[in-house]
């Protein structure tokens, strides 16, 4: 019986928690988020024409219509929050071949 309980036994799961999500769901999420402001934005906008609203009130509306697409395109171009900065590397000064990454077909 010794034997039966060395394959029994329970494995080491490992999870990937540090891991970035998925680009398709990192877009999805800054769509999401420029079509929300975006929606705010147009909302401002109307409030600011349509409404018998007096000044200050009207020109926070406008303020907002005017400041929330550069929020919003600011917030579209971001990132991952998670993801690591890009890294540059500056090829060696002796470098005498062109790297396989960079060659063109058929060379």
């Amino acid at each position: 019986m010794e034997g039966m309980k060395g394959w029994r036994r329970k494995r080491d799961v490992h999870q990937v928690t540090d891991a970035r999500p998925s680009l398709s769901a990192d877009i999805q999420r800054r769509e999401i988020s420029y079509l929300i402001k975006m929606g705010v934005r147009t909302i401002c906008l109307i409030l600011a024409v349509v409404l018998p609203l007096p000044w200050p009130y009207r020109l926070l509306f406008i303020a907002g219509a005017v400041f929330l697409p550069y929020i919003a395109v600011i917030g579209a171009n971001e990132r991952g929050r998670d993801a690591p900065p890009p890294t540059f590397h500056s090829p060696e000064a002796n470098q005498t071949e062109i790297p396989r990454h960079r060659r063109e077909i058929g060379s």
